[in-house]
């Protein structure tokens, strides 16, 4: 009886050894498959969740939490972010990603979701832009997915700040793209600058942009206003509006609610994405509806 006992207790203790690891390891580096809100869920008629998907942990979504409302009648229109610093993270940009997202987008940013107070590491590539797009169409059409027929995958929009701007420019060609964004950036005279991680474009790539183009800067400031203002001023070919705050290159990202860039990127998104008319009125008449506040300056072609 002794010696059962004892080859029993010896038999835990190595079971206990050979799990140890695997607990201790699940404690240091937590399942990211959860999810969190920011700040309240932002302004929006649709408290806004940010999450990591387990079909696309390379990403992090922002979407309504409440899915319900959505479906044959009212859609989730994707829009595809890329971070400054071509950072696979998007730290720096939850608040106004999620402030986006309560108005009814689904929002899908390149970078794992960042944990409470971290800042995210790694290097982002265009592609992901592409692969965010490519899983929401998917999901769309999964009978399986919390999301089946509740994306508007006629009505994407490809966005990103600095860095992640040019990746914008970079996949504006995508012929599923309705309308792009670029924030704090423009695409350097002298390809890349020099800087080896940026997306390596000329001005020429502008002319493979076939949507309406939206530009925010942080003014004169801003490192990326020369480069912001003359794409502007070479784009001829679609409508292009241009705004400028005078914040310098790190804009209002992280202010409550995203600050002034998430109000006027949020009426950009509705107008493009949603044929939000109201909205539109923001950027169309003579003067456009910005010239209303004073935070603005702004320029527009080929636009009412």
């Amino acid at each position: 009886m002794i010696k059962k006992i004892t080859i029993f207790t010896l038999f835990c203790v190595s079971l206990l050894s050979v799990l140890t690891p695997v607990y201790a390891q699940q404690t240091a580096d937590p399942i990211r498959t959860s999810s969190r809100v920011i700040e309240d869920g932002g302004t929006g008629p649709y408290n806004a969740i940010m999450l990591s998907e387990a079909t696309l942990p390379s990403h992090t979504v922002f979407r309504p939490k409440d899915l319900s409302s959505f479906g044959n009648n009212q859609k989730l229109p994707i829009i595809a972010w890329g971070n400054g610093a071509c950072a696979n993270s998007p730290w720096e940009h939850v608040n106004f990603l999620s402030e986006v997202s309560s108005y009814g987008f689904l929002v899908v940013a390149i970078g794992p979701m960042p944990m409470e107070g971290e800042k995210g590491s790694g290097r982002s590539t265009s592609t992901q832009l592409t692969d965010a797009i490519n899983w929401a169409i998917a999901q769309n059409g999964d009978k399986n997915s919390p999301y089946y027929n509740k994306i508007d995958i006629e009505n994407v929009a490809v966005s990103g700040m600095s860095c992640g701007g040019l990746q914008t420019l970079e996949v504006a060609s995508d012929p599923r793209v309705s309308t792009v964004v670029v924030y704090n950036s423009g695409i350097f005279n002298t390809p890349g600058n020099g800087i080896s991680n940026m997306p390596n474009l000329t001005k020429e790539n502008l002319k493979k942009i076939h949507s309406p183009t939206l530009y925010m800067l942080g003014g004169e400031e801003d490192i990326a206003y020369a480069n912001g203002i003359d794409d502007y001023r070479q784009i001829n070919h679609v409508p292009v509006f241009v705004a400028n705050m005078d914040v310098g290159h790190g804009g209002t990202y992280g202010q409550p609610h995203g600050g002034e860039f998430a109000k006027l990127a949020t009426a950009w998104y509705k107008w493009q994405l949603m044929d939000d008319v109201e909205a539109g009125k923001m950027f169309t008449g003579e003067p456009a509806g910005l010239a209303k506040n004073s935070n603005w300056r702004f320029e527009k072609k080929n636009m009412p």
